[in-house]
């Protein structure tokens, strides 16, 4: 007999598990509530996606062009010589110690900037409609990506602004580090009314045609080409245009001069307050973008 009969039997060695390898996050799609604000949270994870649709909307808007951002610089300059030639002549305004070209430059910037950002928001979603229909991402990423491509013009109108200064050898104090709080609640306005806009635009393209003539008015309800002493006061209308104190305190800051601080805020409670109705519109709305788009 063997000595492999004689030893008990033993349990076979069962080769060791490997724990299966951990897969995507699971991801639950449910109902969200028709006016919540919580497309801000998702629109930050796709934040890369943000920065390319900027990017993309930037080289657009100057390609075949033979200037290309020179354009950013020529639109407020050539603003500012319109203006300076007949208003300075024939207006009779006033613009303090300040030289009138430079006064004026130093609203048309800031200006500029709201312009551009609300009319590329507010077409950016009839402008994307085969992007919308066919893909799915966040839809707040369209208007605030055309509304930040609107900050490369501006940085290089910024650009030409502290030339013109320098030109003049007007002394800038360190107020100017305030100048980019107002830049940035212009560009916080513009991004509310650009995103409440695009949103309306989708089902009444009347916007389309009213947007341009709009932001042409404000140009002159805003005191970029004027002081508003020059009216008389300002607060019969300020109240209602959040950009009236905010081109008035980024002036301030770059010129020197009193800033209205209580118009400040008061400014800055309406930009915020149109930021978020323009965004829980749009979440409202955008549902329904891809049937009537």
């Amino acid at each position: 007999m063997t000595t492999d009969l004689l030893d008990p039997p033993t349990e076979a060695t069962a080769p060791p598990v490997e724990a299966a390898p951990a897969g995507p996050p699971e991801l639950v799609i449910g109902p969200r509530p028709a006016w919540g604000l919580t497309g801000l949270r998702e629109l930050w994870r796709y934040r890369e996606l943000l920065f390319f649709l900027a990017w993309r909307d930037v080289k657009v808007r100057y390609k075949q062009t033979v200037l290309g951002l020179g354009w950013a610089v020529l639109q407020p300059a050539l603003l500012m010589l319109a203006f300076v030639g007949f208003l300075s002549k024939h207006a009779g305004l006033s613009s303090g110690d300040v030289p009138y070209p430079l006064f004026v430059l130093c609203g048309l910037v800031p200006w500029t900037l709201f312009a551009t950002a609300v009319t590329a928001a507010a077409n950016s979603v009839l402008a994307s409609e085969r992007l919308i229909t066919k893909v799915y991402f966040p839809r707040l990423a369209v208007p605030f990506a055309a509304a930040g491509a609107a900050v490369v013009d501006f940085g290089v109108a910024l650009v030409m602004l502290a030339a013109v200064v320098a030109a003049y050898g007007r002394p800038v104090g360190p107020q100017v580090l305030l100048a980019p709080v107002f830049m940035a609640l212009v560009l916080l306005t513009a991004v509310g009314l650009g995103t409440l806009l695009s949103a309306a635009a989708v089902a009444y393209r009347d916007f389309k045609y009213v947007i341009p003539f709009v932001v042409q008015l404000g140009l002159f309800a805003t005191p970029s080409v004027y002081a508003v002493v020059s009216f008389g006061g300002g607060a019969e209308w300020g109240w209602a245009n959040p950009l009236t104190a905010l081109v008035q305190g980024f002036r301030a800051s770059v010129l020197g001069g009193p800033i209205p601080w209580p118009e400040v805020a008061a400014s800055a409670a309406l930009a915020a307050g149109l930021f978020v109705v323009g965004c829980l519109y749009f979440r409202k709305v955008e549902d329904g973008f891809a049937d009537i788009i």
